[in-house]
């Protein structure tokens, strides 16, 4: 039980800063933050997943300039939804793993000297965090407690590509949805179609009976100075649907 608490914990850290980060704040500029919090998010990253973020982003930013169609790194109205739920990682590889791809799309992303001693090095961030869990609850729940984050952070980022393309409701007109249930899971995330609607936006509740979850920590964040967010108004980049 110790390990499944600590297993989702961290995965939820972990969700927290690929949605508030990598992606509200890098791929979008939604968001603006101090500089120790963004080094706070990039030690975060690097422990819990191991992403490199102009990787990330450049998959992100990739996704939007060609949603649903060919050239989408992981469509499911493409492939179909169990192949990017269960191949997720797969797909991310094709364009994260591509030098040329991450500079066409990442451009404003370039390494700094922190990436190249520290962040850039994926295994000894994963090697940081696993170490810490087994320090802190010993070997085997803290091993545990690594194997069941990662899959937990596996299979949400997936569904998000997966599930939010193909089941939900489309208050906005286009091909992504809106599963409020796995906005719970994701900090948000799976309001999808809100996010398609108004990609810079910081905020991705925008009906009642929303729920962003990461909202309040970037709310209070903003009041206390942390960050800014770029945008007050919803900014749409698409009619309202049907």
């Amino acid at each position: 039980m110790i390990a499944l608490i600590a297993g989702f914990v961290v995965s939820q850290a972990a969700t927290l800063a690929t949605t508030v980060y990598l992606h509200r704040t890098l791929s979008h500029r939604a968001i603006t933050m101090r500089p120790w919090l963004t080094f706070v998010f990039r030690v975060l990253t690097w422990i819990t997943t191991g992403i490199r973020p102009r990787e990330w982003v450049a998959v992100h930013r990739k996704h939007h300039a060609f949603t649903d169609v060919d050239g989408d790194p992981h469509s499911p109205k493409l492939l179909g939804w169990p192949a990017v739920q269960f191949g997720n990682i797969g797909l991310y590889r094709k364009v994260a793993g591509d030098p040329q791809q991450v500079r066409r799309y990442a451009r404003d992303l370039p390494p700094d000297r922190w990436d190249k001693v520290l962040f850039d090095r994926s295994w000894l961030g994963l090697t940081v965090g696993i170490t810490l869990l087994v320090v802190t609850f010993g070997p085997w729940i803290g091993l545990l407690a690594a194997a069941v984050h990662t899959g937990l952070y596996l299979g949400l980022n997936a569904a998000v590509n997966a599930i939010t393309h193909t089941f939900g409701r489309r208050p906005f007109d286009n091909t992504a949805t809106n599963l409020q249930w796995l906005a719970f899971l994701t900090l948000g995330e799976g309001l999808h179609n809100n996010h398609h609607a108004a990609p810079t936006s910081a905020k991705f509740s925008l009906h009642r009976g929303n729920i962003d979850l990461a909202w309040p920590f970037i709310s209070m964040s903003q009041r206390l100075r942390f960050l800014t967010v770029r945008h007050h108004e919803v900014k749409l980049k698409q009619p309202v649907g049907v």
